[in-house]
C-alpha cells in the first residue's frame, strides 16, 4: 500500500496562558493508506510545523516534509525507518523537521499496527508489554501551601511517585526552593518517590544548580530534571561530578538520536527522558531506549499532553521490564484530557499498561477535534500551499487536497 493522504489539524484552547503547560494546543496528524488510517501527534508549535509540512523548497536539503511522505510505500517497519530517514535527509537544513516528522512517524506506526492487527510494541519486536509505574506530573504551586495541597491530592489518588516542576522553582533563592520541596515531601510522606523538574531554569549555570543539591538530598529527591538546556553537556557532567545522591534526568529536548546519546555518553545523566513527539517519532525513540538499556541509563517517556501522545511515548520501552517509570500528566487541559475516546488509566495496583489493541490503541474523538479545531490556510505568492482538511478526513474531500501536498515545492 502507499500513503495516499496526510491531514494536519491544529487544535487549541480558547485562551492560551503564559505557563509551562504544553497541553493548551495540539497538532494532530492523520495518515491514510487504502482503507487504513493512523493517527499521530507532534509536540510542537502547530503553525510552524504546518509550514514545515508545506513550505516551498529552498534547495535540495531544505525541502518540505511532505516531499518525503506522500506516495511512499508502507508495508513493513523497515518502510517506516526508510521514510523517517528520507524526511530527515530532505529537510536536513530545516530545524523544525524533527518535530513535524514526529507526528508523521507515530501515525505510520499506528496505521501499520492497525493493518497487521498488532499493537505497536510488538511491531517493534517486543513479545510482551510490562506495566509501568506512573508518576503524577504537575507544576509547582505558586506558593508552598499550594504545592502541599497538590502533593496530598496525588498521594490520596494512589500515585507511588510524583513530580513537581517549573513554576517558581529556581526563580528565587535557595531558601524559597527549599520551602517548595519541603512542602512537596510533607504532602507525599516519606514513602513516595519525589521528582523535581527545574525546566532548564539555570541554562548552564552549574553553581546555581549545585547550591540546591544538598537540599534535594535532604528531602530524598530521586532526580533533578533539566537543570540546564539539553546541549549543555559540560554543565551536566560537572554537576554529576559533585557526588550528590540526586541523579540528573534530561532528554526531552533531544530532537534526534544523537542528541540523546550525547547526554548519555557525555552528560552523565541517570535518566534519559524522550518525547516521541519531538525526537522524530517512535523510530528514533526506540533506538534511544535500546542504547540507554545497553549503557545502564534508565529510559523514561516524556509527555505532558494527550493520551494519544502518552500511548506513543510508552511503545519504545514497553517491553523493557527494568525501565519502570512513566510520566503521567495530571494537569492537562480540557482539550488534552478529552481528545481520545480511550484513556490509559491506573489499574488496581496503581500501574499503567500499554493498550493491547492494534496500533496505539487510542483514537481521537472527531467531536473533540471539531470543537477545538482552528482553520488554517497558507499562501505563497497568491497560491494556497496549505489548507486544513475536513475533520472527517475522507480521502476524497477537496478541502484537504492542498494540505496533502500541492505543487509549490516542486
Amino acid at each position: 500500500m502507499k500513503i495516499e493522504s496526510v491531514d494536519l489539524y491544529y487544535l487549541a484552547m480558547p485562551a492560551i496562558k503564559n505557563i509551562g503547560d504544553g497541553s493548551q494546543d495540539a497538532l494532530l496528524v492523520r495518515i491514510a493508506a487504502g482503507q487504513w488510517v493512523g493517527w499521530g501527534e507532534c509536540e510542537t508549535s502547530p503553525l510552524v510545523s504546518m509550514a514545515n509540512w508545506a513550505c516551498p523548497m529552498s534547495h535540495s536539503a531544505c525541502r518540505p516534509v511532505r516531499d518525503g511522505v506522500l506516495g511512499q510505500r508502507l508495508e513493513t517497519p523497515a518502510d517506516i525507518a526508510r521514510i523517517n530517514a528520507e524526511v530527515r535527509k530532505l529537510g536536513l537544513d530545516i530545524a523544525q523537521t524533527d518535530h513535524t516528522l514526529s507526528g508523521i512517524d507515530i501515525a505510520l506506526w499506528d496505521l501499520l499496527g492497525k493493518r497487521r492487527g498488532e499493537p505497536v510494541y510488538r511491531l517493534l519486536g517486543d513479545k510482551q508489554a510490562y506495566p509501568k509505574t506512573p508518576y503524577a506530573s504537575q507544576l509547582f504551586g505558586d506558593d508552598p501551601q499550594q504545592t502541599l495541597a497538590k502533593a496530598r491530592t496525588m498521594r490520596d489518588a494512589g500515585y507511588a511517585a510524583v513530580k513537581f516542576g517549573w513554576g517558581p522553582f529556581g526563580q528565587g533563592s535557595v531558601d524559597a526552593d527549599r520551602e517548595q520541596v519541603a512542602a512537596a515531601r510533607e504532602g507525599l510522606g516519606s514513602e513516595l518517590m519525589l521528582l523535581v523538574d527545574a525546566g532548564t531554569v539555570w541554562d548552564e549555570d552549574v553553581s546555581a544548580a549545585a547550591a540546591r543539591l544538598s537540599m534535594l538530598d535532604a528531602f530524598e529527591v530521586t532526580w533533578l530534571e533539566e537543570p540546564f538546556v539539553s546541549g549543555a553537556l559540560a554543565a551536566y557532567r560537572e554537576l554529576t561530578a559533585r557526588g550528590s545522591r540526586v541523579q540528573m534526568a534530561a532528554g526531552e529536548g533531544a530532537h534526534n538520536f544523537h542528541m540523546a546519546r550525547h547526554l548519555i555518553d557525555h552528560g552523565g545523566i541517570g535518566y534519559v527522558q524522550i518525547d516521541t513527539g519531538r525526537i522524530g517519532g517512535i523510530t528514533p525513540a526506540r533506538r534511544v531506549a535500546e542504547y540507554a538499556n545497553a549503557h545502564d541509563v534508565t529510559y523514561v517517556n516524556h509527555t505532558f499532553t494527550t493520551h494519544l501522545a502518552l500511548s506513543a511515548s510508552l511503545q519504545p520501552y514497553a517491553g523493557m521490564a527494568d525501565h519502570t517509570l512513566c510520566e503521567y500528566p495530571v494537569e492537562a487541559s480540557d482539550l488534552a484530557t478529552r481528545l481520545t475516546k480511550d484513556q490509559l488509566r491506573l489499574d488496581a495496583d496503581g500501574q499503567i499498561r500499554v493498550p493491547e489493541s492494534p496500533g496505539l490503541g487510542v483514537d481521537p474523538d472527531p467531536a473533540v477535534i471539531d470543537q477545538y479545531h482552528v482553520d488554517v490556510e497558507m499562501y505563497v505568492a497568491g497560491r494556497c500551499v496549505f489548507r486544513s482538511g475536513a475533520i472527517a478526513g475522507s480521502n476524497t474531500d477537496t478541502a484537504g487536497e492542498v494540505a496533502r501536498g500541492g505543487d509549490m515545492a516542486d
